[in-house]
């Protein structure tokens, strides 16, 4: 839904909104077309925000919209209950992540020994949950993903790439379950009827089980899922790619429900 300079795409002049800053300085962007349409459809449905971003980076996007009931940062290792994380949720989350995978120290000691900096910018811990590195993608060796990722299968983590950063994820952080608690918590509150459907959107790989969970789906047409050819029977492609794609996006959410 947003969107730095360099993600644009090719379109021509056109009215933006800056919907993030970092040390003062606009980072992401958003159309002023789909920050209306962002708005509007926060009224007229439940919008739960998910992202890989941790609590930190997802707290300096000002998208319209907001405040928001829920949202599911961290790749759905955290629960934000009216802005604040839900330590009961993530705690139950820690223990699932001890018992099915390696540990997080364990798997950076590794990834440190397989990298140098020949090819990687930063190294990043995200929440204590996950890592991540921003890479040189010229620099990249053409085969430290696939080996990457096959060494950490067999222990419970994987490893994708999405744009210049490549995560090392354990298996049992991610959106779709927390998604689905968030759901589950709204109708029992009673602020979400239960035959409601589910719909999504996301372009990487760490979207993809999210989206296969959702009744309806969409992605757009650039990003990772995008060079995958990714695709699944519930799964809508916009047209557009670049910032173009999430005015695309939003329309597609809001005739979902008119």
């Amino acid at each position: 839904m947003i969107y730095s300079r360099n993600a644009f795409g090719t379109v021509p002049d056109l009215s933006t909104v800056c919907v993030e800053h970092l040390d003062g300085e606009p980072l992401s962007y958003m159309t002023a077309a789909a920050a209306d349409r962002l708005k509007a459809l926060a009224e007229m449905a439940v919008v739960i925000p998910t992202t890989t971003r941790t609590i930190e980076q997802f707290n300096r996007i000002q998208l319209p919209g907001a405040p928001w009931r829920y949202a599911v940062t961290t790749n759905g290792g955290n629960i934000l209950d009216n802005g604040q994380p839900d330590a009961e949720w993530r705690a139950a989350l820690d223990r699932d992540v001890r018992a099915t995978s390696a540990s997080l120290a364990e798997i950076s000691a590794e990834l440190h020994s397989r990298t140098d900096d020949s090819f990687v910018l930063k190294y990043r811990v995200a929440d204590e949950l996950f890592c991540y590195l921003v890479v040189d993608l010229a620099a990249l060796p053409a085969d430290f993903l696939a080996e990457w990722d096959a060494w950490c299968r067999p222990r419970g983590w994987s490893a994708s790439q999405q744009g210049r950063k490549i995560y090392t994820m354990p298996n049992a952080v991610c959106k779709s379950r927390t998604v689905a608690e968030v759901r589950r918590r709204l109708e029992n509150s009673g602020d979400l009827d239960s035959s409601a459907r589910l719909l999504a959107a996301g372009d990487g790989a760490l979207d993809a089980e999210m989206l296969r969970a959702a009744h309806a789906a969409i992605r757009p047409r650039h990003g990772e899922l995008e060079e995958l050819a990714w695709t699944h029977p519930n799964l809508t492609v916009t047209a557009a790619s670049g910032i173009r794609a999430g005015e695309e996006i939003l329309d597609w959410f809001t005739n979902a429900f008119e």
